[in-house]
């Protein structure tokens, strides 16, 4: 398929830049399959379509990343990008400029903290030590920033407005965005009417912000994600009476991943490169719910393999004439 089949009109103004107040509160666009409708609703209003016996899979990722601004010892400007943190104070990173950062280069961040350029990957990355005279965790907060996808040009002045309520599992570079609309509350009222709630963990690469590679959509190509399904995960999905809701494309790629068998996935930590197109069988999601996506892009292809691109673009085209936000911060989409 042509990559071109998976374009539509954004305009500009309707790329969200601060998330709305309070949490459940965006809008809500319902996508029926069956009858190929749509309706227009809140989040808030999930309630009116999960029922007893469904199960919600949620994605726990937290995201660690921090983007650094400094200087070398030279004077010369540097960013640093901390991806995925490891051990002994280090992490994995992007750096610019890369070419004036080889091995052994420090950067000096604040006067508390500096960052030493350990080693090169083949993937481009770097493995950075964090240097400070005070714990690392307490000093990122004060001199980093989080890195908000490219297209929002607005600071939060909350950070974990860019976080899920319900964020745990610290390894993420992006926030898997369809969950943040979830509150304590709305979660406890699904529970309360039968709709189990299970998590699972899979950490969102840089590459969820990366348009299609090739003009052909098939030929692109997937870059590892790593996810865990935990044993008492699995048995609560393989158990579910009513419907698999996936929350967000991660949870989608990450349950589809695992799948042994119709209905049933292997608990396990591995990485996926699955990379789903129009097509696909969908073994085990059987309801999700995301957000609006920029064209040509991995998550609306996924998008439209599960609903149908003729429907998800007809969908789109009536979001943008009755002007719902788009993206991270934007509105969402429940399909069923």
């Amino acid at each position: 398929m042509e990559a071109g089949l998976f374009e539509y009109e954004l305009p500009e103004e309707l790329i969200a830049q601060e998330p709305i107040e309070p949490r459940d509160h965006a809008r809500l666009m319902v996508l029926h399959r069956d009858t190929q409708t749509i309706e227009h609703r809140r989040f808030y209003e999930l309630t009116d379509y999960l029922k007893a016996g469904d199960t919600l899979v949620l994605n726990d990722t937290r995201v660690s990343a921090w983007r650094l601004y400094g200087r070398k010892p030279t004077g010369g400007q540097a960013e640093i990008f901390l991806l995925h943190p490891l051990a002994d104070g280090r992490w994995q990173a992007l750096v610019r400029p890369g070419r004036r950062l080889p091995e052994g280069s420090r950067v000096v961040v604040d006067d508390l903290l500096e960052v030493h350029i350990e080693s090169r990957l083949e993937s481009g990355l770097r493995i950075v030590r964090l240097v400070s005279s005070e714990p690392v965790e307490q000093v990122l907060p004060r001199v980093g920033q989080v890195p908000l996808p490219p297209y929002i040009h607005k600071q939060l002045t909350d950070p974990e407005r860019y976080q899920t309520v319900y964020a745990r599992q610290p390894g993420s570079a992006a926030a898997p965005t369809a969950g943040l609309h979830f509150t304590p509350a709305l979660l406890e009222r699904l529970q309360a009417q039968g709709v189990q709630i299970v998590y699972i963990t899979l950490h969102v690469s840089l590459d969820t912000f990366r348009p299609l590679q090739s003009e052909q959509v098939e030929q692109h190509k997937m870059h590892g994600e790593w996810y865990t399904i935990s044993p008492e995960a699995a048995e609560a999905i393989n158990a579910t009476r009513g419907r698999i809701v996936a929350v967000g494309t991660t949870c989608v790629r990450t349950l589809e991943s695992a799948a042994i068998a119709k209905r049933t996935v292997q608990p396990g930590a591995r990485e996926t490169h699955l990379y789903i197109t129009p097509g696909y069988e969908f073994k085990v999601v059987e309801a999700m719910i995301t957000n609006f996506h920029l064209p040509r892009t991995t998550m609306l292809v996924l998008v439209s393999a599960f609903a149908g691109r003729e429907f998800v673009l007809r969908a789109y085209r009536e979001a943008v004439q009755k002007r719902y936000r788009f993206l991270s911060f934007g509105d969402a989409m429940l399909i069923l």
